[in-house]
């Protein structure tokens, strides 16, 4: 009997010897020690990295560079000059237009399909009279605008070309903070082209300020992956080479990089992309609210047992929101499953779904957690609808009779205010929100739908002029 025991416990000790051995034995850290400004010796602990922790974007950065794109384009600009004869004989309102004059202008742009479809930032291509495209191989092709989208700053243009490196598109609601990225554009023009940085996703649904009065989606991707003028409409790519966003803007005082940059979601861009190649512009989806963010007093007088969503602030009548039954106050936590914590995410949610796509809304109501279906509709775009605020739309922008303040402050008797831009022919004309329209087709306007009623008579174009908000004058015309 001793003697099996004896063996038992030798098998025993021998087994742990075994696992002992072959087991993965803890590093000590090493410690650095240092006297401080006070004569005290603070101990450190260092850490001693293997080549093979470092972070490899050798792949990523050869593979993506193939797809990203210089884009060089020129557009055609009237100088405005005074005409002393009209200006002294009282005839029109003292301005003319001098000789056009050409400016050149950069950007970058990325190659999403073989066949010729890059996608850049509409703020790069806007207003281009022609775009030339040179790939990473020197390849040089002219370009033609296939459709934008001002909202989400995202345009397609194409150049005529087959076989071509199209990047992988990712998924950039998978992107976690900390996570690496790399930029890769042409920043500050030509001689600086394919270059290529590196960085972490620092914050997503990020939003900027914007006091142009035009609609906006934002939520952006910030990353400390140094970005500069010239950047705009390249690429941000995860550490497999994939595509999660295009980079797009930067926040500065002096004009160049000062740490932080900002792209918009591949998910959006992705979405946005195919239909500007299908049909040329967006069919967006709404919901048909008006919200805020759910802030600490928002949360303490509700009894929200946290201070995250979005609360309702206002239903729209007859809209998406309004036949699934939401309300006031009611505060939505995640759209499909993905937790809303602002309105910029509600927005990026929102911009993915086509009109007539379902969804799953969960919101609270009253403490209590519950769902809705709803069934998304398509933004308002026709001439003469006016909105709860009673704004009229015309053309892509909101119109609304001009303030007396405002009229009298710019010397005018009468006007109607452009309160806001989205996509469409008045964009695209280069109106700019806060102007004042003055005259249809050579007929004063006063109201909005003075505005709609004369541009609907017009047999093949629409002429509007007026003032902007710093007092210049404006002309300018587009087809109907």
């Amino acid at each position: 009997m001793t003697t099996v025991l004896l063996s038992i416990l030798a098998g025993g000790l021998t087994a742990f010897g075994v696992v002992k051995a072959t087991a993965p034995q803890p590093v000590s850290e090493p410690t650095t020690v240092v006297t401080d400004a006070a004569g005290n010796t603070v101990e450190y602990r260092t850490v001693n990295l293997a080549d093979s922790d470092y972070p490899d974007f050798t792949y990523a950065a050869e593979t993506a560079v193939e797809s990203v794109v210089y884009v060089e384009v020129t557009v055609q600009s009237q100088s405005r000059s005074i005409d002393p004869f009209e200006f002294f004989f009282g005839f029109g309102n003292g301005y003319g237009f001098g000789q056009p004059r050409e400016q050149r202008g950069s950007g970058s742009g990325v190659i999403i399909r073989p066949d010729g479809y890059i996608v850049t930032n509409n703020h790069v291509v806007a207003g281009a009279t022609s775009i030339q495209v040179t790939l990473n191989n020197n390849q040089q092709y002219e370009a033609t605008v296939v459709g934008t989208d001002p909202a989400t700053d995202v345009a397609i243009i194409k150049v005529d070309a087959t076989g071509l490196p199209a990047i992988a598109l990712g998924n950039s609601d998978a992107l976690r903070l900390g996570e690496w990225v790399l930029a890769i554009g042409s920043p500050l023009g030509a001689q600086l082209r394919s270059t290529i940085t590196a960085g972490i996703v620092s914050a997503k649904g990020r939003s900027m300020p914007d006091n142009s009065g035009e609609f906006k989606i934002e939520s952006f991707i910030q990353t400390d992956a140094a970005v500069n003028p010239g950047n705009s409409g390249g690429a941000l790519v995860n550490k497999k080479g994939e595509l999660v966003g295009i980079n797009t803007a930067i926040v500065s005082q002096t004009g160049s990089y000062t740490g932080y940059s900002f792209a918009v979601p591949v998910n959006i861009v992705k979405r946005v992309a195919e239909d500007l190649m299908d049909f040329g512009s967006v069919k967006r989806a709404v919901l048909g609210i008006t919200m805020g963010n759910v802030d600490k007093k928002f949360a303490d007088e509700m009894k929200l047992s946290a201070v995250s969503g979005v609360y309702i602030n206002e239903v729209l009548k007859g809209s998406a929101a309004d036949k699934a039954g939401l309300q006031k106050n009611d505060v939505i936590v995640a759209i499909d499953g993905q937790k809303i914590t602002d309105a910029s995410s509600v927005q990026a949610r929102v911009s993915s779904y086509h009109p007539g796509d379902k969804a799953t809304i969960t919101y609270i109501r009253d403490g209590k957690q519950q769902e809705a279906q709803v069934v998304f509709q398509a933004s308002s775009q026709t001439n003469g609808a006016t909105s709860l605020d009673g704004a009229v739309s015309f053309y892509g922008a909101s119109l609304k009779a001009a303030d007396p303040e405002t009229l009298k402050a710019l010397g005018l008797k009468g006007g109607v205010e452009i309160v806001s831009l989205g996509s469409g022919k008045m964009a695209e004309a280069g109106a700019k929100a806060g102007s004042i329209i003055t005259f249809v087709n050579d007929s004063a306007v006063s109201k909005p739908e003075e505005v709609v009623a004369k541009a609907k008579k017009a047999t093949r174009a629409i002429y509007l002029e007026g003032v902007d908000k710093n007092g210049r004058s404006f002309y300018f015309g587009f087809g109907k």
